[in-house]
């Protein structure tokens, strides 16, 4: 049907894009978006745990964000070769999707326990660089200098944003539940200090006084969102900053791909939107949030083959719609603090 629609003239166009250059697109995603949602029930949550199996390392939750116990079935990821899958639901009360039954949160770190380094260092690391300076840019002057300010990259991973903060003069710290990947970016890291675990456990990080806290694909990792988010605020100071990268589950790629969405991996565990990320970052403490559009790495680099013409329209489209295919954001510590460092962002928003 498309090709009928549309013939060849968008196959040169990278598929997370197409969604917001093709004729009509925009309106039949959002329509696709309200049928699911107007058409699958609402259950009480026991007879969803009736109908669920639970895992060893599960836990049937309520919506983190409300509170809400009623569940809205709407999706259910799997592996191509049947390795995983789960149920993601849909609070009735709030909007906000998240998986359930969910992760124990003393069990995450099973997630992460073996090989997810080689998966850090690998095909995903290829273009890592050019999305940090991409995102950076996007959110400035937060990161134009790092001269007497601390810094803690929260999931740090293999350490690969953290070579970059230290070019800029950051005196950086990072974290992360993979024993695997501390000890690369310990061998990778010239000054920065890295500890496998949680920042509770590290005097060092537990005593705060952080300029900036970085989240970068991490915030839909975490099944006690608000909790971490809280214990993040705590050690910010009163001028900090919270910048997140992650995917964005008011995009309008979700509302096409459903179930097939690439934002349902196999690790993650909750997904935000404009709509729902600041009601979590107001339940844990933060003053404001910002929010800047995601064109894609290559087009916010200026390496995109795009004709100028079609350039020109996807910045408009994805600037006026849903941000893109992945969700910058930046939690302000305080309202003070966003009259800082949030001047430039097009989407700020008080949450006092």
């Amino acid at each position: 049907m498309k090709k009928l629609l549309y013939g060849r003239r968008y196959d040169h166009v990278p598929w997370p894009q197409r969604v917001y250059l093709r004729p009509g697109e925009r309106r039949v995603r959002r329509v696709q978006r309200a049928w699911r949602h107007w058409r699958r029930p609402v259950v009480p949550l026991a007879d969803f745990q009736a109908a669920v199996p639970l895992d060893e390392i599960e836990e049937f939750v309520d919506c983190p964000l409300c509170g809400e116990t009623r569940q809205q079935p709407l999706y259910r990821p799997r592996d191509r070769h049947g390795k995983w899958d789960y149920q993601v639901v849909r609070c009735p009360g709030c909007g906000f999707l998240y998986r359930n039954p969910n992760i124990r949160p003393e069990r995450l770190g099973d997630l992460y326990a073996t090989g997810y380094s080689r998966f850090l260092t690998g095909r995903y690391a290829d273009h890592r660089h050019r999305r940090y300076r991409v995102t950076m840019d996007a959110v400035a002057p937060i990161f134009e200098s790092g001269q007497g300010r601390r810094l803690l990259d929260f999931g740090c991973g293999a350490g690969l944003f953290l070579e970059l903060a230290e070019r800029r003069g950051f005196e950086c710290f990072g974290v992360d539940l993979s024993p695997d990947s501390v000890a690369q970016a310990r061998d990778r890291l010239a000054g920065s200090t890295v500890f496998h675990g949680s920042p509770a456990d590290v005097p060092e990080i537990a005593a705060g006084g952080f300029d900036l806290v970085t989240m970068w694909s991490v915030l839909a990792h975490l099944p006690r969102p608000v909790e971490d988010l809280s214990m993040l605020r705590g050690l910010l100071r009163d001028d900090g900053v919270l910048v997140i990268l992650t995917v964005n589950a008011g995009s309008l790629h979700l509302a096409g791909m459903g179930s097939r969405w690439q934002g349902f991996t196999r690790n993650h565990l909750m997904f935000y939107s404009r709509d729902t990320l600041p009601r979590l970052l107001r339940l844990a403490g933060f003053g404001a949030v910002g929010f800047a559009p995601f064109y894609g790495d290559e087009t916010a680099a200026g390496e995109s083959a795009l004709p100028p013409a079609q350039l020109a329209r996807l910045r408009r489209r994805v600037a006026a719609t849903d941000g893109g295919h992945m969700l910058v954001a930046v939690g302000f510590a305080t309202g003070a603090a966003a009259d800082r460092w949030g001047t430039r962002l097009p989407d700020l928003r008080q949450l006092g």
